[in-house]
C-alpha cells in the first residue's frame, strides 16, 4: 500500500493524460497522493483534482520561486482554501538559494509567513530546503514547527540536522533520488532515520527514481525507493510501504 507523499498532479507534464494515469492508481497499489501546489494558481487546480478522487489530497501553500508578487491578500486566499477537508497541509514551502530569481530576503519573509498560517489553521508544513539549510533551520526554530508537524519533502540535509527535525516531532520523505548510485548522503540519512519517521515521496513529474531516471515521473515508481530503502533497512518492500504510508496518513491526519 503506498502512499505518495509528494506529487503534482497538476503539472503541464500531465495535461494530455492526467486523468487517465490517476485512474490507474489503484492497480498499481497506491492508496493515498498528496497534490502539492506551489503557487496561488496551482491552487486552484488541486482542488478539483482532490474532489474528483477519493484516494487523492491537497496541500496549499507557495514556493519560494513563487513568492516575488505574494501578498497578505494572496495568504487570506491560502486561509479560505485550507479549510476545504481535502487540504492536509501547508506546503511546499521554504527556501530555495540555487537560483538568484527571488531574493533571499524575500523568501524568509514569506517562508516565515506561512509557518504562521499553518499554526493558525492547525495543519501540518511540507517544507521545500534547496542550499538553504541554515536560514531553514533557523527560521523552523523561530517560528516553533514543533506546533505544526510535516514534512520535509527531498530531504538533502546531514544526520546531525535530520536529528533536531526529528525533535521537533517531523517526518523526512525519501524519493527517487534515494535510488541514485552516487547518493551515499540520502542513504546514510535513511539508515539513520527511524523508519517510524520517514515517508515516500515521488514529487512527480520529477525526480523518476532508477530504472526509470530521466522519463516522467509518477506515483507508481515508489515501488522503486521502497525497494531502495528497503536494502538499506533490512526489511520487505513490502514492510516499508506499509509503514510509510501509516506514517504520512499521521502527519496529514487522514483516517479511513
Amino acid at each position: 500500500m503506498i502512499f505518495d507523499s509528494h506529487a503534482h498532479y497538476n503539472d503541464a507534464q500531465f495535461d494530455a493524460d492526467r486523468f487517465e494515469l490517476l485512474d490507474t492508481m489503484p492497480e498499481d497499489d497506491v492508496a493515498y497522493i498528496m497534490n502539492v501546489s506551489d503557487s496561488i494558481e496551482s491552487v486552484k487546480k488541486i482542488i478539483p483534482i482532490a474532489e474528483r478522487y477519493p484516494f487523492v489530497f491537497a496541500s496549499v501553500g507557495v514556493h519560494p520561486e513563487e513568492v516575488e508578487n505574494l501578498t497578505e491578500a494572496d495568504m487570506d486566499v491560502l486561509k479560505s482554501y485550507a479549510k476545504h477537508p481535502k487540504v492536509k497541509a501547508i506546503g511546499e514551502i521554504g527556501l530555495d538559494y540555487h537560483y538568484d530569481d527571488v531574493s533571499k530576503d524575500l523568501q524568509k519573509k514569506w517562508f516565515a509567513r506561512h509557518i504562521e498560517l499553518a499554526k493558525e489553521v492547525n495543519l501540518p508544513v511540507i517544507i521545500h530546503d534547496r542550499d538553504a539549510h541554515k536560514d531553514c533551520m533557523d527560521i523552523l526554530r523561530a517560528g516553533d514547527v514543533s506546533k505544526t508537524g510535516g514534512i520535509f519533502h527531498c530531504y538533502s540535509g546531514s544526520c546531525e540536522m535530520a536529528a533536531e527535525i526529528l525533535d521537533w516531532g517531523m517526518y523526512i520523505a525519501f524519493g527517487g533520488t534515494l535510488t541514485f548510485k552516487n547518493n551515499r548522503r540520502a542513504k546514510e540519512v535513511a539508515k539513520y532515520v527511524p523508519i517510524d519517521r520517514i515517508v515516500l515521496e515521488t514529487d512527480c513529474p520529477y525526480l523518476a527514481p532508477e530504472p526509470n531516471r530521466g522519463k516522467r515521473n509518477n506515483s507508481s515508481y515508489i515501488h522503486f525507493v521502497a525497494e531502495t530503502l528497503a536494502a538499506i533497512k533490512e526489511m520487505t518492500a513490502e514492510e516499508v510501504e506499509r509503514l510509510t504510508c501509516e506514517n504520512a496518513k499521521k502527519c496529514y491526519r487522514i483516517e479511513d
